[in-house]
């Protein structure tokens, strides 16, 4: 039966997901050199009307439709054939609210892998690799966490709201992006965000969307939205205080660039779990999140000499490795009795599982990423030349300049 109350919650929830995709456009942008912020502005909005379309066409079907084998969904739901008002199974929101809120989470992630190959990917192998990896990636891999007869949630997998399904996806895949398009040109030891005050209202408002990412994953108002609200703020607060510690010992000064980097990481750290623990965990959780996202930003990334331009791996992958771990430990059915307990509360088993589905993701999208980029490059090419990448995508991409001081 329908719920008014939490229909509308839901629908709150989608926008609130939603607008975490242009905040992201911001973030990046502002993270990146002037000659290329049109461009990272460009990639992200039109994520954002591709997947779109492609999650009414085939991806919702894909991950939530009757199920294959549990690997994949049939196409029965294509063009949404058959989705209408009625409530989703166990559930009290309309199918059609529950395809609008997963589209905007199928949107943000393909997005997230944006900053791994900024400054340097041509505009039409970008549309053409986000299409398929989204299909090929994205959907089997929801399919599998998140729909009832996907095979990883038979086992018993925990991702509240995307820690795995998202964050070490998109993470990994960025990782490979980067290894496989090289370096930027004369790109050595990085440069410094062009614009910061876009960049930290980005991040604000990633903060504040994330409300609705981590708490509509209840897609209910009850107990355990509440839980996953309050964690998400505690989660970052504790990360951001975190990363501006491990800052001010590392570097002798506390940055911006630092705390907006340590909230995101705790963001995401906190994502998987944040319907399952208790506050103090989400501390822990979200600490972690940065300690170790510091590490590999700060010293790892550096000894491998690799360009993800934006830290994606080091913050959404490391960091949603940490989360989904930690929902294996920390995880607790006081919090949400359809959850499970983790192995602090007497079941080491959930951590095994965690660990499984960690593996899954890294491999799956790791090995997806490879082959989707290398059909695409050589039917398309995914890379600009030298000459373009001197001047800049906004320029040579799209005709656009970010900004006209003078005519």
């Amino acid at each position: 039966m329908i719920n008014y109350v939490d229909t509308v919650w839901m629908l709150i929830a989608t926008a609130l997901v939603m607008i975490m995709t242009p905040t992201l456009a911001f973030f990046y942008g502002g993270l990146v050199r002037k000659k290329n912020v049109l461009s990272v502005l460009m990639q992200t909005y039109v994520i954002l009307s591709v997947v779109s379309i492609q999650w009414i066409l085939i991806g919702y079907s894909l991950a939530f439709g009757p199920d294959l084998g549990g690997v994949i969904g049939y196409l029965n739901y294509a063009a949404l054939t058959g989705v209408g008002m009625d409530p989703i199974k166990g559930q009290t929101i309309p199918q059609q609210v529950f395809v609008l809120f997963q589209m905007m989470f199928a949107v943000i992630t393909p997005a997230l892998i944006i900053g791994a190959f900024i400054e340097r990917i041509k505009f039409s192998g970008f549309v053409v690799f986000t299409l398929l990896w989204t299909t090929l990636i994205y959907d089997p891999m929801a399919h599998w966490v998140w729909s009832s007869d996907g095979w990883l949630a038979k086992l018993g997998a925990l991702d509240f709201a995307g820690g795995t399904v998202i964050h070490i996806l998109a993470g990994i895949s960025a990782l490979i992006m980067a290894l496989c398009l090289g370096k930027r040109t004369g790109m050595t030891t990085g440069h410094a965000p062009h614009n910061l005050p876009l960049a930290v209202l980005g991040a604000g408002f990633l903060w504040f969307g994330w409300f609705g990412f981590n708490a509509g994953s209840a897609l209910s108002v009850g107990p355990v939205t509440v839980s996953a609200f309050l964690n998400t703020n505690t989660a970052a607060a504790a990360a951001a205080i975190t990363w501006m510690i491990l800052d001010w010992i590392e570097n002798k000064v506390p940055t911006v660039l630092g705390v907006i980097t340590g909230i995101v990481a705790g963001l995401v750290a906190i994502t998987p779990a944040a319907g399952y623990v208790k506050p103090m965990a989400a501390i822990v959780i979200g600490a972690c999140g940065s300690i170790f996202g510091f590490i590999f930003v700060t010293k790892i990334k550096a000894q491998f000499g690799y360009d993800d331009s934006l830290d994606v791996f080091g913050v959404h992958g490391i960091a949603g490795i940490v989360g989904a771990l930690a929902t294996g430990l920390f995880a607790t059915k006081q919090i949400n009795p359809g959850g499970a307990n983790g192995l602090f509360y007497g079941n080491p088993k959930q951590f095994l599982i965690q660990g499984l589905a960690v593996a899954v993701a890294v491999v799956f999208s790791a090995v997806g990423t490879f082959i989707i980029f290398k059909v695409v490059d050589v039917v398309i090419g995914l890379r600009v030349d030298n000459d373009d990448e001197y001047i800049g995508l906004d320029l040579t991409q799209h005709h656009e300049a970010g900004y006209t001081l003078m005519e």
